[in-house]
């Protein structure tokens, strides 16, 4: 008996936990060594759902504005039709930008909460993936295949890493409540990896994850899964320890512990009037994406491993039209909550080991569409991290003179993805998955970290 009391007790420490990429099977969440030291241990990934314009927020375009009004010049190469681009003549940037911080990175005044941060923030601006369409390219910045069914950043997360709190899940997802991403779901799936790894979806109130509430008494409860998980137990041994199994099973186990501290932790109650106002919970228009900020930090301090938030209903930042109206709203929304978050992980002493990214599934055009709006751009956008090991102030990378495509220090969502696995202390190329007769990865045969940018 001191001997199994021993065994948990290290288990819990890490002591006898497996490498990166090994799956217990008594217990697939267990805390698991990474390939090597990390620089960050959990990250906060902010996803702008629909797009949001680089060269209206993040990347100024002094030629862009030079040339409004006029057709696409012939040097940048056929990216719409001849009639299109008379039509759609360049658009210049709607706000101005300035240098902010002692580091003098330049931010629109589209985002003057977030420009207070410009210090902490790793802005990459020479950002390119492989699709033009919504839901491909969500699926490409989450899983890095344009394809459905592959599995998640934070499924791979959660797969290499494990659970630092075996009473929460290891991955969660809070999605805009105004409505779903383009694509759905698989966006936070767990792919081929065991059902085990997918992304739990938690909400703000009472009621963090439907269902989860018990409808008897907790004595008699105990009693009915105790019973249930010895049958499970016999049922997945009889069985080769089959994985889905063992999934379900964990799940069960997951929820019944999460009975007692999911509440607590979407009690926002025990948080400072300060701290609200930090996040823009007290204000109409910041209450809604203030509050999610805010449960995500709570979660990562509370050992939640990979959070991921939404901003965006189905159409979210997509400025086909009037790309004033759409961004003005998305950034009164989302400005204040996200330079809050920053500055309440840095002032916890969480943010030098927490990686905090921002960032949608593409950027968009510099030519104009329908006159006020821009079209969808992958070719060229910018994604920001902060935190979690990566230099803050600086910029990486560059777009062309007007925004179209990525020409300098360019970084493919495979290279993205390398670099996010790399601050966590995982090897892209050594956390691999056995499918269909092949060793998965999350980068597929691509992928080299972004030197460049580590702190």
């Amino acid at each position: 008996m001191g001997a199994i009391a021993l065994a948990s007790l290290l288990n819990r420490h890490g002591e006898l936990s497996c490498k990166a990429g090994e799956i217990s099977t008594d217990d697939p969440l267990a805390p698991q060594r990474p390939h090597f030291t990390p620089r960050a241990k959990r990250v906060i990934y902010l996803f702008m759902h629909g797009g949001p314009s680089h060269v209206d927020l993040f990347d100024p375009k002094p030629e862009l504005e030079q040339y409004s009004g006029q057709p696409l010049p012939e040097s940048f190469g056929k990216v719409m039709t001849r009639r299109n681009v008379a039509r759609n003549p360049l658009l210049a940037p709607l706000r101005p930008f300035h240098p902010r911080g002692d580091s003098g990175v330049e931010i629109s005044d589209f985002l003057p909460h977030l420009a207070q941060c410009a210090d902490e923030l790793c802005v990459l601006r020479g950002c390119h993936g492989d699709s033009v369409n919504h839901p491909q390219s969500v699926y490409q910045m989450n899983t890095g295949s344009i394809l459905m069914g592959k599995p998640s950043l934070g499924s791979w997360v959660s797969y290499g890493l494990g659970s630092e709190n075996r009473n929460m899940p290891a991955f969660a997802v809070l999605p805009d409540p105004g409505g779903g991403v383009k694509g759905g779901p698989p966006a936070w799936g767990n792919g081929f990896l065991p059902a085990t790894y997918q992304g739990t979806t938690m909400r703000p109130g009472k009621n963090p994850v439907l269902n989860l509430q018990p409808q008897i008494s907790p004595s008699r409860q105990s009693r009915a899964l105790a019973l249930l998980q010895e049958l499970n137990r016999a049922h997945v041994e009889a069985r080769d320890f089959d994985a889905e199994l063992t999934a379900r099973v964990n799940s069960y186990e997951l929820a019944f512990r999460m009975q007692a501290t999911a509440p607590q932790l979407v009690d926002l109650s025990q948080e400072t009037r300060e701290t609200l106002q930090l996040y823009g919970v007290d204000q109409p228009a910041t209450a809604e994406f203030g509050t999610r900020c805010l449960l995500a930090r709570r979660m990562v301090e509370a050992g939640v491993r990979f959070v991921q938030l939404y901003s965006g209903n189905t159409n979210g930042w997509d400025a086909h039209q009037s790309i004033e109206k759409n961004h003005s709203a998305y950034c009164r929304k989302t400005d204040k909550p996200v330079a809050g978050l920053l500055k309440d992980l840095r002032r916890r002493g969480l943010l030098e080991d927490t990686l905090v990214i921002w960032g949608g599934e593409f950027g968009r055009m510099p030519m104009s569409e329908q006159g006020t709006g821009r079209d969808h751009n992958p070719w060229g956008y910018t994604v920001w991290m902060a935190g979690g090991g990566v230099k803050g102030g600086i910029t990486h990378g560059a777009t062309d003179t007007i925004g179209l495509r990525a020409m300098e220090g360019k970084v493919h969502v495979h290279d993205l993805h390398a670099t996010i696995l790399h601050l966590l202390g995982l090897d892209h190329e050594l956390l691999t998955y056995f499918h269909n007769g092949r060793d998965e990865r999350l980068t597929d045969v691509a992928g080299n970290v972004v030197q460049e940018i580590l702190a």
